[in-house]
């Protein structure tokens, strides 16, 4: 089977054509068909459209969640820091207090 060669689309031919998956009537392989287009590439932009950008596997994080992430780490990380700073400067009282 030969390849097909890469040709690139407009946004308003995009679109139009996850329009025509959506309205219902025909199915993405048909509409595929008509368009000229493999199935493949218009369930990319359907799934596209649906705010899938991330060409990340299912499950993974988004963009927002991954920041999120990073910042909270790093924020238990300075409250780690500073509840070993409180344990030390207890132990020291205490030991201080009961001479």
């Amino acid at each position: 089977m030969e390849r097909r060669k890469r040709r690139s689309f407009t946004p308003e031919f995009r679109s139009e054509a996850v329009r025509l998956v959506r309205e219902g009537s025909k199915s993405l392989p048909q509409v595929a068909k008509n368009l000229d287009l493999t199935e493949s590439a218009l369930r990319n932009w359907v799934h596209e459209a649906d705010g899938g950008n991330d060409k990340s596997p299912a499950g993974a994080l988004s963009t927002a969640e991954r920041e999120e992430l990073l910042r909270l780490r790093k924020e238990v990380r300075h409250l780690e820091m500073e509840r070993s700073f409180l344990k030390k400067a207890a132990a020291f009282f205490a030991k201080e207090t009961s001479r």
